[in-house]
């Protein structure tokens, strides 16, 4: 689950750079793209400076990615008003450098990962889309886990069809099922695994006990919980995978439906020159080496917002002012 992220027109803000312009001279220096959609050159990482990570030890994602929950209908049901625009947004998000796709067989249900097809198949060479499975839909806005082992086996198998892969780089265990031991969920994914269905497995709103059960099972190479700078429940979660080198791909990066009210933090943005969002997702990077931001959105205008993130440089004195204001909200 992903963020829409809503911004506000760039003005001067004691004499520094607009937003508007930091936007166009940060974006200037993104990826490039060449002819075709398959033809995508993700933006190399300079060495040292920590803007990429190796999930599972072969998989390398620029560290800032893209959640596509967000484009599919309201309640995150069903097709979006507009199918095209859906997919412009996947192939800028390809474009400024997101090599790191998340999206779940529940959104929709279905369509997300079927416009992600439409969109960008066939895959640029080093894009990884990761879906998750075992959490239905009976209705929009509405969330049912289901950690049945023959229904995550079915899960795969119909992931797999509607992206047009031959294997999934990532697989998340959407949620644990009270009802069914984890155990069982994550033996059917272990079994996909050994076919070749899928490369790598994740759990999602996880404990540090959880995960450390389930790696007793199969390895666990990113865990997708909640976190964002307002909302911190899951740190000890975060501090288990920072240990473990495991990627930890926080969810509602900026707040999602809560969003991130704190008068606070938006007059910090504010004399930055920047929005409060763009602070929240430069700190999620600066928080951790594995943290991978996955912020979502419909638009256009957002999504050359949140990417420019990855551009803000602050420092080390200025986030230590940042994070005694959040400690506070």
């Amino acid at each position: 689950m992903n963020d829409e992220v809503f911004g506000t027109n760039g003005e001067q803000a004691g004499g520094r750079m607009s937003r508007r312009l930091f936007l166009r001279a940060t974006l200037a220096s993104g990826a490039t793209l060449l002819v075709g959609r398959a033809a995508t050159v993700f933006g190399a990482a300079v060495p040292g400076d920590n803007s990429t990570f190796t999930i599972g030890g072969d998989l390398p994602v620029n560290r800032l990615g893209f959640g596509a929950m967000r484009l599919t209908g309201e309640g995150i049901w069903g097709w979006p008003p507009d199918r095209e625009n859906a997919h412009k947004v996947l192939r800028r998000a390809v474009e400024l450098g997101a090599n790191l796709i998340d999206t779940a067989d529940a959104y929709g249900p279905e369509t997300d990962e079927l416009l992600i097809a439409e969109a960008l198949y066939p895959y640029p060479k080093g894009l990884v889309i990761a879906t998750k499975g075992g959490n239905t839909r009976p209705g929009p806005d509405k969330w049912v886990p289901d950690g049945r082992p023959e229904y995550l086996k079915q899960c795969v198998d119909k992931s797999l069809e509607r992206l047009k892969l031959e294997r999934i780089d990532l697989y998340q265990l959407h949620r644990v099922d009270p009802k069914v031991p984890m155990e069982d969920s994550l033996g059917a994914l272990k079994e996909a695994q050994t076919a070749g269905k899928i490369r790598h497995i994740g759990l999602s709103e996880v404990s540090p006990e959880q995960v450390q059960r389930a790696r007793k099972i199969v390895p666990i190479v990113t865990v997708q919980n909640r976190y964002n700078i307002t909302d911190r429940k899951w740190d000890s979660t975060l501090a288990y995978c920072e240990k473990e080198k495991i990627g930890f791909m926080p969810w509602a990066p900026v707040g999602g439906t809560r969003g991130m009210s704190s008068a606070a933090l938006e007059k910090v943005a504010k004399d930055r020159g920047i929005t409060v969002y763009q602070l929240g997702l430069a700190w999620l990077l600066h928080r951790s080496p594995v943290m991978l931001p996955i912020p979502g959105t419909s638009s256009l205008a957002h999504l050359d917002e949140n990417m420019a993130a990855r551009k803000i440089q602050l420092t080390a004195e200025e986030w230590k002012t940042i994070d005694a204001v959040a400690s506070q909200t």
